[in-house]
């Protein structure tokens, strides 16, 4: 089997931080969150990257991002773009965002062949654990009828910020091995503990801070995409006509179909780091100091790529 390789989520449009935060610098030499992944990425034994994102912000992470690794990570470039669906379809009018983290991860696999993959947002800090855990799934995944796939799970209590909303794939987890993922796309931190809303907020239903939660760090065996081409052409059947102009494939769903269906399985791989990242700008002055304390205790080298 070939050796594992590393896909970035990188063409998200991040309204709620209200610019490109993939991309803003959190450390002391101007390194991104995503630096610090493939860091740690690179530690684990990952040897080649592919980012997944829109052709217009190439430049842009061409001189932020891909110029400081060169002789550090083998990188490839996938474009996510609108237009790419599946045969017999075309793209909504007024459609404007991108067909979900389903279709990015799906823009990745196309070009990997048989290689094992594991795939993670770019301005998302997972911490160490979690990418030397899936490595050594993806170095050890077996060849079967049934997929064997995993996730990287965190607790739900590592994963909020103070400073609004956030979505996350809670877990259903018995003896290790993942049951459904179910997307809730308002948890907050609240006086009296963290919940949920399914109604803007209107009533909130109470999550144990023990809970597991999806982060979107996968680890995908090679047949994995043939499965994400079929749910593809599903979204485009079934969803997409329901709303046009906002639907989206997420991941985790794909995941939850194949595990309804019994072709996969998923393990779960715990993992105890705190995650980090900028859902809104307010956030990052807490990233910026997490990643400072982090470099003091000797975690990073400054400045990252030397």
């Amino acid at each position: 089997m070939s050796e594992p390789v590393l896909v970035i989520m990188a063409a998200g449009m991040g309204s709620r931080y209200g610019g490109l935060k993939q991309i803003d610098p959190v450390g002391a030499c101007g390194e991104k969150i995503i630096d610090y992944s493939l860091y740690d990425a690179r530690l684990a034994g990952f040897r080649k990257a592919v980012f997944i994102i829109k052709e217009e912000l190439l430049g842009d992470f061409q001189e932020a991002v891909f110029s400081r690794l060169e002789g550090q990570m083998e990188l490839e470039v996938v474009f996510q773009k609108l237009e790419d669906v599946p045969a017999g379809f075309s793209v909504p009018e007024g459609r404007v965002k991108p067909w979900g983290t389903g279709h990015a991860a799906l823009c990745a696999a196309r070009v990997l062949g048989d290689a094992p993959y594991a795939v993670i947002n770019a301005d998302d800090f997972y911490g160490r654990e979690g990418f030397r855990k899936i490595y050594d799934f993806l170095k050890n995944a077996r060849d079967g009828e049934v997929l064997d796939l995993a996730m990287v799970g965190f607790y739900l209590r590592n994963t909020v910020t103070e400073n609004g909303y956030v979505s996350r794939g809670v877990c259903a987890v018995k003896d290790g091995m993942l049951e459904s993922v179910t997307e809730r796309t308002r948890i907050e931190q609240r006086e009296d503990g963290i919940a949920y809303s399914e109604d803007g907020g209107e009533t909130w239903t109470p999550l144990d801070p023990d809970t597991v939660v999806s982060m979107n760090l996968w680890g995908f065996a090679p047949g994995f995409t043939a499965a994400l081409e079929e749910d593809y052409a599903r979204f485009f059947r079934e969803d997409v006509p329901k709303n046009p102009e906002k639907a989206e494939l997420y991941l985790p769903f794909v995941v939850n179909r194949l595990l309804d269906q019994g072709k996969a399985q998923v393990t779960v791989l715990s993992s105890g780091d705190k995650w980090y990242g900028v859902t809104y700008h307010e956030d990052k002055a807490m990233v910026q100091a997490a990643i400072r304390a982090m470099t003091q205790r000797g975690d990073y080298p400054s400045p990252l790529w030397q």
